[in-house]
């Protein structure tokens, strides 16, 4: 019985970042959905607009990450997609504890905007110890 050959690194690197847009992209039309879903109320406009700022951001950083043109231009995009996710809890952590959302009701897209962080962080960091192992070689 023949094993099946290893992929290369690349192709599962190239899977993992697929399944990672989509998940990004999945959590962003979550946050829309939440935001419709709003009181009307003044401060819930307006930390549902930062909200869906920063909830779609993610995504779309993350995207432009995967296209970039140099390793450097990658790093800047996947911390700005990590401040944002960082910012997302945040938006997220006021409107529940300001009482405008149900108790619970924002349980899961917490821990997903948590989730996407831890993701985004070891990333970055990959991404940056990668940089400084070529800088120390001379390559």
């Amino acid at each position: 019985m023949k094993h099946p050959v290893p992929m290369p690194n690349s192709v599962s690197n190239f899977d993992f970042a697929e399944e990672f847009r989509q998940r990004t992209k999945a959590f962003a039309l979550r946050i829309m959905k939440l935001v419709d879903r709003l009181p009307s109320a003044p401060s819930c406009r307006a930390a549902g607009l930062q909200l869906v700022r920063a909830g779609t951001s993610i995504a779309a950083n993350y995207r432009a990450a995967c296209r970039a043109r140099s390793e450097r231009e990658f790093n800047a995009k996947l911390h700005i997609a990590l401040e944002e996710a960082d910012e997302t809890v945040l938006w997220l952590e006021l409107l529940s504890e300001g009482g405008h959302l149900p108790a619970g009701r924002i349980d899961d897209l917490l821990t997903e905007a948590k989730a996407i962080m831890s993701v985004l962080g070891k990333a970055e960091k990959t991404a940056r110890d990668k940089v400084r192992r070529a800088s120390n070689t001379g390559n």
